[in-house]
């Protein structure tokens, strides 16, 4: 459904950048000439209409000034990132906002975008400076109790995959839920299944899409990604009803 995946990056400056960046609130101007050598075409105007939407809520002056917190300029970047790179309409970044600003941690950034631990509450911070990147072997181990051989397994089944020894999200996730389905004695080999069935829908959607990705303006590659996600949520609600009704139906 896309190519592959460009390899994660953080919506942010580097540590060195860091210890340049002021540290006090700053006026549009300043905001602007943060975000203009990675999104030069930002406008005042452009701030402000994200704002209108709801995306933004700088603070206020006693004289009604707004001032910008870095905070805020991280969350510009994180917004300007994922319209210019992913091409994502303003409902479904407003999504991934309100899940930031509730304090969890979105799974599903596309294209590998991870989130500033600059733009989120110091307890989020601590979590996403820890699990920012991809995972090495050992803290994929260490994160869910699986051994060796049973990593090897999932990844010789197609179940997880091995990025030059590095585990993404997705591989820790399916990872932990193979040690739990171990403990009932359902083993790697077993869920081959799942991975078939997972292509099979990963193709439905991309037929079901190809009328919108097969444009070549922005308007509509936003609508196929959002068309995707929301297919793809469908997707599962009907497999877990399928399999709970079955299950149900071992009970009567």
């Amino acid at each position: 459904m896309s190519p592959a995946q460009p390899a994660r990056r953080q919506i942010g400056r580097s540590s060195a950048e860091d210890s340049r960046a002021p540290s006090e609130a700053l006026n549009i101007g300043q905001v602007l000439a943060q975000l203009n050598a990675d999104f030069p075409q930002i406008t005042a105007s452009k701030i402000r209409f994200l704002e209108e939407k709801g995306l933004l809520s700088p603070q206020r002056t006693p004289a009604g000034y707004r001032k910008y917190l870095i905070a805020d300029v991280e969350r510009l970047r994180f917004i300007l990132a994922l319209q210019r790179d992913q091409y994502l309409p303003l409902k479904v970044i407003r999504d991934y906002l309100d899940a930031i600003d509730r304090g969890q941690r979105p799974d599903n950034l596309p294209g590998g975008i991870t989130i500033s631990p600059r733009m989120v509450s110091d307890e989020l911070a601590t979590e996403l400076s820890g699990r920012a990147g991809m995972l090495t072997l050992d803290e994929l181990k260490s994160k869910t109790n699986a051994g060796s051989a049973l990593i090897q397994e999932l990844v010789s089944f197609g179940l997880i995959a091995d990025d030059d020894g590095r585990y993404d999200d997705y591989a820790l996730k399916v990872t932990k839920a193979c040690v739990e389905l171990q403990e009932h004695g359902i083993e790697p080999r077993h869920l081959r299944p799942f991975r078939a069935a997972a292509d099979r829908e990963v193709s439905l959607v991309e037929t079901a899409i190809t009328p919108l990705a097969s444009r070549k303006d922005v308007a509509s590659r936003a609508r196929a990604a959002d068309t995707a996600h929301e297919i793809s949520e469908i997707c599962l609600s009907l497999h877990s009803a399928l399999v709970h009704g079955q299950i149900a139906r071992m009970d009567r």
